[in-house]
């Protein structure tokens, strides 16, 4: 084999992040009375949300704001939206939101039946994620598929975040393997895509919204299944 070490990302490319973040804030504008408070509009509610978390989660990518304001000001911004300035909301939702969405089980389609296919032809499956270490482990747990990988190298055990060069670095040391015998797989193009190429490791796109790209991955599948064909 090519490859002997898979390092996966988690957020969007196994674990079905936007059907599990809707599920969760549907549950807290019910729980929070929001449509009485904020706006009867769930959906665009749900939109600004979105919008903000994509856009400060680029920012948290890029080290220009903390962990922190990541967590709570995406709520500030969204509520803002609505001519809401309640920090304290922003503060409490951002609290229920991380408490409620890492039991959240939905995985893209194929995930396990991949997983086990990869362990089976003896790949060493890991994980780097810019997720929070706690939640994250959280998630895979709840997802069912966390014994299938070995490491889980996150941006906080690592002390740096994707697609800086440092946390593929220490995710390397860490599998005790080398970059040529490594495959990067994500659905991000700049954390985890771009991120790989500059420190040297072939990459899997996992473009599940057939996002349009300059870039020029190893290899780009639309759904997991597709992985067949290549490992």
């Amino acid at each position: 084999m090519q490859y002997k070490h898979l390092f996966f990302d988690l957020d969007h490319t196994l674990w079905d992040f936007e059907t599990n973040s809707k599920e969760t804030l549907r549950e807290l504008f019910a729980l929070h009375e929001l449509h009485a408070s904020v706006t009867p509009d769930f959906d665009g509610f749900y939109t600004h949300y979105s919008y903000h978390n994509k856009k400060l989660w680029d920012r948290y990518h890029h080290g220009h704001i903390t962990q922190e304001d990541l967590k709570w000001k995406r709520m500030w911004h969204t509520l803002l939206e609505f001519k809401i300035g309640d920090e304290k909301l922003s503060k409490v939702l951002s609290k229920d939101y991380l408490e409620h969405l890492p039991v959240k089980k939905a995985l893209f389609p194929h995930t396990e039946e991949i997983l086990t296919y990869l362990v089976a032809k003896g790949y060493v499956l890991h994980l780097i994620t810019n997720g929070f270490e706690k939640i994250q482990w959280t998630k895979l747990e709840n997802a069912g598929i966390s014994h299938h990988f070995r490491n889980m190298i996150t941006s906080e055990v690592a002390c740096c975040l994707k697609p800086h060069k440092e946390i593929f670095d220490f995710a390397i040391d860490r599998a005790g393997c080398c970059y040529h015998e490594s495959l990067m797989l994500g659905d991000n193009l700049d954390a985890d895509i771009q991120g790989a190429m500059n420190a040297g490791m072939d990459t899997v796109f996992v473009n599940h919204i057939k996002e349009e790209t300059a870039l020029k991955p190893t290899h780009t599948i639309y759904h997991l299944k597709e992985l067949e064909a290549i490992l």
